[in-house]
């Protein structure tokens, strides 16, 4: 049976995001607030979680997952990031972007782009996620919460019970969510590209 939290968007009780932390730890799949859209994800080790998520949403083989990330630190253990590269994140997280980078041996094959070998990755600045990530004390792997046929992320969490609850195991109800994308910069080569705006600024990675 799905449980749902009702978690407080701005100050997150430390004890709702425990008991969600142990329920990852033992391969859930949840359903949590970000700085943009509503995500789901799950442990980066549970390959079960990964193909529920897969299921879900029935994403396809070329699908980029991304990996949530507390801090630039814990992001540059999963990507290879230049100095250029490097500058630009750092002046740009936490924030609603999702940047795509070269994978390192830490990434799990699984969730890299097969033929790139890249990764989506995202530093969120919404206070839940953020709990969320310190307390599992490793990253989520996570994808936008937007069902097939569907034109945009679900924002409310009442419809997410309703039309996916029996198919996750948490739901983390921080509110009505934000019906927006995070902006994906591909730095995975030397010349960087904005292929998609979102809530995040692009003017920073344009030429």
């Amino acid at each position: 049976m799905t449980q749902i939290f009702r978690v407080h968007p701005e100050n997150p009780q430390k004890r709702l995001i425990r008991q969600a932390v142990e329920m990852l730890r033992k391969g859930a799949v949840v359903v949590y607030p970000t700085d943009a859209s509503y995500a789901i994800g799950c442990a980066l080790g549970h390959k079960n979680a990964l193909e529920k998520i897969i299921q879900i949403r029935q994403l396809g083989e070329k699908h980029h997952f991304t990996i949530m990330c507390r801090d630039l630190s814990e992001l540059a253990v999963y990507a290879k990031v230049d100095n250029v590269a490097f500058r630009l994140l750092k002046h740009n997280t936490p924030g609603p972007y999702t940047f795509i980078l070269r994978a390192t041996s830490e990434t799990p094959r699984r969730l890299m782009h097969p033929k790139r070998k890249s990764i989506g990755l995202r530093v969120p600045q919404n206070p839940i996620a953020l709990e969320l990530l310190e307390e599992l004390n490793e990253p989520l792997m996570t994808s936008t919460l937007q069902l097939p046929g569907d034109e945009y992320p679900i924002i409310d969490p009442e419809e997410i019970n309703d039309r996916i609850g029996k198919q996750v195991d948490l739901i983390l109800d921080g509110g009505w969510g934000e019906m927006e994308y995070t902006t994906v910069v591909d730095m995975s080569d030397e010349a960087f590209e904005v292929i998609r705006v979102g809530k995040g600024d692009p003017s920073p990675f344009e030429p």
